[in-house]
């Protein structure tokens, strides 16, 4: 996390942005090392295992910086065409097929991703597993920091914006309004690719397979949940289907790094909380 807060640092004034924007990007990173080092002392452990998923928002707000770049649209409009091949293939006929039921549930799982990171270290804590808990976080802050590192070279909007009217679901429910509110006074503007949505789910089912193994179901269950939050995202217009495509390989990439740092081992598995 300090590494991807000295980037964003690094990144302001090489953008360059505002003298004020370069000095607040220098003060989270010193902020964030004040933090980490006093972390770092035996009585925070439990902290530590919590804090960094507060960090995360700090990194996806610094990403709104970024958003005073051109935008071409010249991506968007080739996304745009592949979204419509699928849409024409039939998945929006599917999940419309049962009427606002589907197009409801596609929107609750979209809202639901922003507890995806308490919710699973949760299951550590639960399944009295703690001491695997930074090896998840591992997985699941890699694959949502290595996305947010990619937006500032990718300066984009979603569908619904840049093509008002194209495409969209026919159900307005009242989940959809929520998300629509939640995205419209708290989100960011400066790109959609990859989708961090997308990256962060799949990203915490990797890491609850990888160091959660003798509850497979748990994984398993984080697994189908990312998949309909891809399709939740093209489906309800906030991506496109290339920014969910690239989310997946981010997560990738993310479970690979973490398994080389954080590598499983039977003596590790056969450790017990204490």
């Amino acid at each position: 996390m300090l590494g991807y807060f000295a980037y964003v640092a690094l990144l302001a004034m090489v953008y360059p942005l505002p003298p004020p924007t370069v000095a607040r990007a220098w003060l989270v990173l010193a902020g964030a090392t004040a933090v980490f080092l006093l972390l770092a002392r035996p009585p925070f452990r439990i902290v530590r295992d919590w804090i960094p998923l507060l960090f995360v928002l700090t990194a996806y707000r610094e990403m709104d910086w970024f958003s005073i770049g051109y935008k071409a649209r010249h991506l968007e409009a080739q996304w745009l065409q592949w979204d419509q091949w699928l849409f024409q293939a039939g998945l929006r006929s599917a999940i419309e097929s049962l009427g606002p039921v589907l197009p409801w549930i596609l929107e609750f799982s979209y809202l639901l991703v922003y507890g995806i990171g308490a919710a699973s270290v949760g299951a550590f804590y639960g399944l009295k597993r703690r001491y695997r808990v930074n090896q998840f976080l591992t997985v699941y802050v890699s694959g949502t920091l290595f996305v947010y590192a990619m937006f500032p070279y990718f300066p984009s909007d979603p569908p619904r914006v840049v093509f008002p009217g194209t495409d969209l679901t026919q159900f307005l429910t009242g989940i959809r309004m929520v998300n629509l509110y939640l995205l419209g006074g708290y989100g960011i503007h400066s790109s959609v690719f990859p989708s961090a949505h997308v990256s962060s789910a799949f990203s915490a089912a990797w890491g609850l397979l990888r160091f959660l193994p003798e509850q497979p179901w748990v994984g398993r269950s984080m697994l189908i949940y990312a998949v309909v939050v891809s399709i939740a995202t093209v489906y309800g217009r906030y991506h496109y289907a290339a920014d969910a495509v690239a989310g997946i390989l981010v997560s990738l990439v993310a479970l690979a790094i973490a398994t080389r740092l954080q590598p499983v081992t039977r003596k590790a598995l056969a450790t017990t909380d204490q």
